[in-house]
């Protein structure tokens, strides 16, 4: 799960990057409201964390114009505010949640996966396709009897692909969530991974396997018995 945080207390920003790191969510962090918008309009994040007060636009406007632009993506807003008037106009104008700061980590855990299953990601262990099994605590690939354990981003690019089994994933959509927006990866840096992961496939005899589709992108499959 990709998180944006958009929150102007730099200490706060990188504590709740930390946060997220440590629960295996990938953050991305912004400082202002006006790049807050440019990167939630991006389309690649699964929840963003907005406060309120911020710089240059504030966060009731950044959701109001999400939601004109029709970007759905789930909005926890952030404030010290405790007014009631404050939390309901932040709701008014799109966001689906409200924290008040100071707040403990567990909550903000707690809502944060609310917010992403509201989105229709359910909360896993594992993730499967034919006979794999991805552990999303132990970055383990399982196959039977054997397993190997993924690096960060092998098991970033395969969880990606496994959470959508039927689709075909373009190299753009890859980058753009896995390496972020502002990143100097390009196509060869998904390729490699691509061959990584398809190597350990290969250790691990398993019949499930990652096919190209020519100029577009990935998608997994399955080889007969």
């Amino acid at each position: 799960m990709r998180i944006l945080i958009v929150e102007d207390e730099i200490r706060l920003a990188e504590a709740l990057g930390q946060i997220m790191s440590e629960h295996k969510y990938t953050a991305d962090m912004v400082y202002n409201g006006e790049d807050g918008l440019d990167y939630a309009m991006s389309g690649i994040y699964d929840v963003v964390i907005l406060d309120v007060m911020l710089p240059k636009m504030n966060g009731f406007d950044v959701v109001r114009a999400m939601r004109k632009e029709k970007n759905q993506t789930p909005v926890l807003m952030l404030t010290a505010r405790f007014e009631t008037s404050d939390k309901v106009k932040g709701l008014d104008c799109g966001a689906d949640d409200y924290l008040t700061k100071p707040f403990e980590t567990e909550e903000l855990l707690a809502r944060v996966r609310a917010l992403s299953r509201r989105k229709g990601e359910v909360v896993v262990e594992y993730l499967s396709y034919g006979d794999i099994s991805l552990n999303l605590d132990t970055y383990m690939l399982e196959c039977g009897e054997k397993s190997v354990h993924l690096g960060m981003k092998e098991f970033e690019v395969l969880r990606l692909l496994l959470s959508n089994p039927k689709s075909v994933l373009p190299k753009e959509t890859i980058l753009l969530k896995i390496w972020g927006s502002e990143t100097d990866a390009e196509d060869n840096n998904v390729e490699v991974y691509i061959s990584f992961l398809r190597k350990k496939f290969a250790f691990l005899g398993s019949r499930a396997s990652i096919g190209t589709v020519r100029k577009i992108g990935y998608r997994m499959e399955e080889r007969m018995p």
